[in-house]
């Protein structure tokens, strides 16, 4: 049997557990927020360390990529430390490589391709290659970093500007403890509409869900939704205001999509199922793990 386990700092109303069978192999795969108490997430994963298949990181990153820098973020460094026997893995590995390559399938998914489309990106540092993806394909992207994690009003349309400001920033912010910089806990489920003016302007707005969820209006018509880590009711709720399309990287199991440290903690765990020379993207569509894409409207 195989075990995943997701330690998150987010809200525990968004667990989640699902028992599946992969290749003869019992495989559950689960999800287990701490409500924003880092002390807590380190307890559980060293309580965890030796005992499952994998452990990931959520509601946290261990490291931004920008380019080829590499900044560890202080808190989550923590976490991963409590463990010392079992894989910790916080999804940077499919964010840089099949989430930029999803992206590539929204040009078959979406009338007209991206080219020309406008591309709201709540948090592109710690998806730097979902942001270089929509840029590379033509798209018109706004990255929202400094408006939404420090509450300054300034849109960035330019990845040579997040770059520079990544560089100059990211060494003193990844060291502040990481609840300044992302909703934990409770205040992941309280959504408070902020910066309208670019949800409106949007056709696609991507990126972290805990952003979108929290400071989205009311209405989202005809947009697309391209994120991860969405429930059932996410996906009502986003029905509700009029959003087309969901598109999510990590696939929908028992009616949830994970997060990305997660499909990092599965690929992780089942190394040992996998063929000679086969790559991730071979090995997720031999068992059938694809991304989801629903039309909600």
């Amino acid at each position: 049997m195989k075990r995943i386990v997701s330690i998150s700092l987010g809200s525990s109303k968004r667990d989640h557990r699902v028992s599946l069978s992969i290749l003869g192999e019992e495989v559950i795969i689960e999800r287990i927020g701490t409500d924003g108490d880092i002390d807590k997430a380190i307890e559980k994963i060293g309580e965890l360390d030796g005992k499952v298949s994998a452990i990931g990181l959520g509601g946290i990153d261990l490291y931004f990529t920008i380019g080829n820098k590499r900044y560890v973020v202080k808190d989550a460094l923590k976490m991963a430390k409590a463990a010392v026997k079992t894989p910790v893995v916080d999804g940077s590995l499919i964010k840089d490589t099949l989430e930029k390559q999803t992206v590539k399938l929204l040009s078959n998914v979406i009338p007209g391709g991206i080219r020309g489309k406008n591309v709201l990106l709540p948090s592109a540092v710690d998806r730097f290659g979902m942001a270089e993806a929509f840029h590379n394909l033509g798209a018109n992207i706004l990255i929202g970093d400094l408006m939404f994690a420090l509450g300054i009003p300034i849109p960035i349309y330019s990845i040579k500007l997040l770059k520079i400001l990544a560089y100059i920033l990211l060494p003193v912010l990844t060291r502040l403890p990481f609840y300044i910089l992302y909703p934990v806990g409770e205040k992941q489920e309280k959504n408070t509409p902020k910066f309208t003016k670019y949800f409106i302007w949007a056709d696609i707005i991507a990126g972290d869900f805990i952003y979108i969820k929290k400071y989205m209006p009311e209405r989202l018509e005809g947009k697309v939704i391209f994120t991860n880590t969405v429930t059932s009711g996410d996906k009502e709720m986003l029905k509700e205001r009029g959003v087309r399309y969901l598109i999510t990287t990590t696939p929908e199991l028992g009616g949830r999509s994970f997060g990305t440290n997660v499909l990092e903690g599965f690929l992780v765990a089942m190394q040992d199922k996998r063929l000679p020379q086969e790559s991730d993207e071979e090995f997720l569509e031999r068992i059938g793990f694809k991304p989801r894409v629903e039309i909600l409207n």
